[in-house]
C-alpha cells in the first residue's frame, strides 16, 4: 500500500510561534509549563494557551502525548524547519522569489555586526564552493 502524502504544515500563527519558541526551548512541556513562560512575558488566560494547544494539535504544529494524566505536548516541526518554510514563503510573497532581495533588505533594515558580516561572506563562499563543484 503506497503511503499518503502528507499534507505540508501551515504556517503558524505570531501566537502559536510563542508557543513553539516554549517546545523548542524546553521541549515538552503541560499546559502549565507553557502558560507560566507565556504568562511571564505578557498576561494570558490559561484556557487561552490549552485553546491554542488543541488548535495547534488539530493543524500538527505539535504532537500530545496522552499516556499520562498530564497530557505533554511536543512541537511537531522542527525550528529549522519552521524558519525555512517561513522564509520561502516571505521570498516567494515580498520578493518575488528573490533571495538577493530579500538580503539586501534586511541588510538595509537592521545594521550588522563585522562579524555577523564576515559570517555572511563565509556562507556565500561555501554556496559558491558548492556551486562550483557541481558544475565540475
Amino acid at each position: 500500500m503506497t503511503p499518503q502524502p502528507r499534507e505540508p504544515i501551515p504556517a503558524p500563527t505570531d501566537a502559536e510561534l510563542r508557543i513553539l519558541r516554549v517546545l523548542w526551548n524546553r521541549g515538552p512541556s503541560t499546559v502549565r509549563d507553557v502558560h507560566e513562560v507565556l504568562a511571564a512575558e505578557r498576561p494570558a488566560g490559561y484556557t487561552t494557551t490549552l485553546k491554542f494547544l488543541q488548535i495547534m494539535l488539530d493543524k500538527g504544529l505539535v504532537t500530545r502525548d496522552e499516556s499520562s494524566r498530564t497530557h505533554i505536548y511536543a512541537a511537531a516541526v522542527a525550528e529549522g524547519q519552521a524558519q525555512r518554510t517561513a522564509t520561502a514563503d516571505l521570498i516567494g510573497r515580498m520578493f518575488g522569489g528573490s533571495a538577493a532581495a530579500l538580503m539586501q533588505h534586511a541588510l538595509s533594515v537592521q545594521p550588522s555586526s563585522r562579524d555577523e558580516l564576515r559570517r555572511i561572506r563565509e556562507m556565500l563562499d561555501a554556496i559558491e564552493r558548492r556551486e562550483d563543484t557541481r558544475d565540475a
